[in-house]
């Protein structure tokens, strides 16, 4: 199968990524001429005077490309001031180094303060940028180089190699970066870059490997089952997709996240020239989860989880958990956690150099918890409880309306009734022209408003009573969207006839109210008279109640079913199931919800008469 990306040519794909990143950030950053080669805009400047690097060390990294943000996103104040694009997965030219170095770097004759370069530890990267480097020394440019090599899936026996270079190295950026944003000299800068390469340790996940832009077939390394049909994942791969330590089946979120420290914390760190654990009880750890590039952003907080809970349970505090993409491997469906324990030479102040503020486009910053036994956002906010009834009854509005309570509980028992009966017309006409629960749900609402009615639920005492708790019985009988439309109605009836002014609530203030209810329910869902819906009868039977100030009832009635009557002419529907039927279909059927309305509606006019 031929691999989906959004791409016009491999060939191309890294000059269009440089052209992309310029035009997101086109005050920011600017791009070598003839490199793949990305600076601060502040290199731009003329004028040698206004030279960064006469005030601060220059820091540059790169790679190959298809790792973004890393490595130009890392590109700002406190962070790196240029970073040197290679192709897809292939580290970048000498010829492309020395640029970037030229650019960045004065000589020392000049007042030039010299550059670091951040590699990450593969061959061709270390080689490329040693040859960099010696040339630009030989130019009287001074310049150092620290190799980063966090990753904890190779055994330390293996080859002289080493461990690989993975997130880890965004440690070093900003812990670098922050050194020279306080204008500490080269070797200062080293120093403390080479300090957090020793301290952090890697390690990486994977549930699918990558598939690189211009490949002829998906990488499906990771597709197939174990011989027990278990899906696979793999444990310890590399950023370019290298096979990792293991192959498994897959684990569950806490498995695979003890898992990794267990690795993670076995391959430890060199103390003294001694293997030591990498963390240990009651350590301060910086913790970085980096999305490989294509794992949700749902995941990832559930693995950050699983990893945080697991070291503070082992008595260790992640004081710094950084979430998100750093270091990715375009489509790779993984995620790395790189750990740094605060110890030893990480001092306060190198802390502080970390927590320099940035702007650099791909950094998100931690938020910093330093204090107290527990974090902040443990503590949660108390829910707000309102009780049923907490406005006391001398808040609410006198009722204005002869023997209300006494009509109240007559009329709904009577309207609840009619549309409980009329169950077997509404399901065969929304058999027609939806899914044929019409009836069923209207049945199930109208015999909780009986049932409440008999065991006196349902108050009758105040109209924002009633419809309050109508929205109660049909919020907790009917399902499916009618339902939440009418409780919507009913709920807005109730709150509108809270607020009337005057002496009280007149018949007027109901037929308001129930204007109100029709229009909230064409707020919130997005019909209006004429979609072929209950409204269809609701705005015409609330226009003739507001004509006649509530006490004409007859007449609502009768506009009810002339606005129910008429969807059965109407060809389309344009909300619920029925938008999805036919001219055909539709013809004839009047809309169910609709006439459920009329039949209610109409029984109350009956009962007025």
């Amino acid at each position: 199968m031929k691999p989906k990306k959004f791409i016009n040519s491999a060939d191309n794909a890294v000059d269009e990524f440089i052209s992309g990143l310029l035009l997101q950030y086109p005050n920011h950053l600017r791009k070598v001429a003839n490199h793949h080669v990305i600076l601060h805009s502040s290199f731009a400047t003329q004028n040698k005077d206004a030279h960064p690097n006469k005030a601060r060390v220059s820091l540059l990294s790169g790679g190959g490309s298809g790792h973004e943000p890393s490595h130009a996103g890392f590109v700002g104040e406190n962070m790196l001031s240029g970073a040197i694009l290679g192709g897809i997965f292939a580290s970048p030219s000498v010829s492309s180094i020395l640029a970037a170095i030229r650019a960045s770097t004065l000589p020392s004759s000049e007042g030039g303060k010299g550059c670091l370069l951040i590699v990450k530890n593969y061959t061709g990267d270390r080689l490329n940028f040693g040859i960099a480097c010696e040339l630009a020394n030989a130019e009287g440019r001074l310049v150092k180089m620290v190799v980063v090599a966090d990753d904890c899936a190779i055994e330390r026996k293996k080859g002289i190699t080493g461990a690989r270079g993975v997130a880890g190295t965004v440690f070093v950026h900003k812990a670098a970066g922050g050194a020279a944003g306080k204008g500490m000299d080269l070797d200062q800068v080293t120093s403390i870059a080479e300090t957090v390469s020793k301290g952090v340790g890697s390690l990486g996940c994977a549930l699918n490997t990558v598939t690189i832009p211009g490949a002829d077939k998906v990488n499906d390394r990771l597709s197939k089952a174990d011989d027990a049909g278990e899906p696979m994942m793999e444990i310890g791969l590399g950023i370019h997709g290298e096979a990792g330590k293991k192959q498994c089946p897959l684990m569950s979120c806490d498995d695979i996240a003890k898992e990794m420290l267990s690795i993670i914390q076995t391959y430890g760190r060199e103390v003294d020239s001694k293997i030591v654990p990498l963390y240990n009880p009651s350590d301060e750890l910086i913790v970085l989860v980096n999305n490989l590039g294509g794992t949700s952003n749902f995941e990832m907080s559930l693995l950050t989880r699983s990893l945080v809970t697991q070291l503070e349970a082992a008595g260790c505090k992640a004081t710094r958990v950084l979430v998100g993409s750093f270091m990715t491997s375009f489509d790779m469906q993984g995620a790395s956690v790189s750990i740094l324990p605060c110890t030893g030479d990480i001092t306060k102040d190198v802390l502080g150099l970390f927590d320099a503020s940035t702007d650099a486009p791909g950094w998100l910053a931690a938020d910093v918890w330093n204090d107290g036994e527990s974090r902040p956002s443990a503590s949660e906010i108390d829910e707000v409880i309102v009780e049923k009834g907490a406005g006391a009854a001398e808040q609410l509005p006198p009722v204005l309306v002869k023997d209300y309570s006494t009509v109240a509980q007559k009329v709904l028992a009577l309207c609840a009734k009619a549309l409980s009966d009329a169950e077997p017309t509404l399901t065969e006409y929304d058999t027609i022209v939806g899914d044929g629960d019409c009836g069923i749900t209207m049945q199930r609402g109208a015999k909780e408003v009986l049932s409440r009615l008999e065991s006196k639920a349902l108050r009758v005492d105040n109209p924002v009573n009633t419809f309050a708790d109508l929205a109660d019985a049909v919020s907790a009988s009917m399902g499916g969207s009618s339902g939440i439309l009418l409780e919507l109605m009913f709920r807005k009836m109730s709150t509108s006839l809270q607020s009337v002014s005057g002496d009280g609530i007149t018949p007027k203030d109901m037929a308001v109210a129930f204007r109100n209810g029709c229009e909230a329910v064409s707020f919130y869902g997005g019909a209006q008279e004429g979609s072929r819906t209950m409204l269809d009868a609701m705005f015409p039977a609330s226009a003739a109640m507001l004509a006649g100030d509530g006490a004409d009832i007859p007449a609502s009635a009768s506009a009810a079913q002339k606005g129910a009557d008429a969807t059965a002419a109407m060809t389309t529907a344009e909300a619920g199931r029925s938008n999805y039927l036919s001219e055909e279909v539709l013809m004839g059927t009047p809309d169910p919800g609709a006439v459920a309305v009329a039949l209610v509606l109409g029984t109350l006019a009956k009962a007025f008469a």
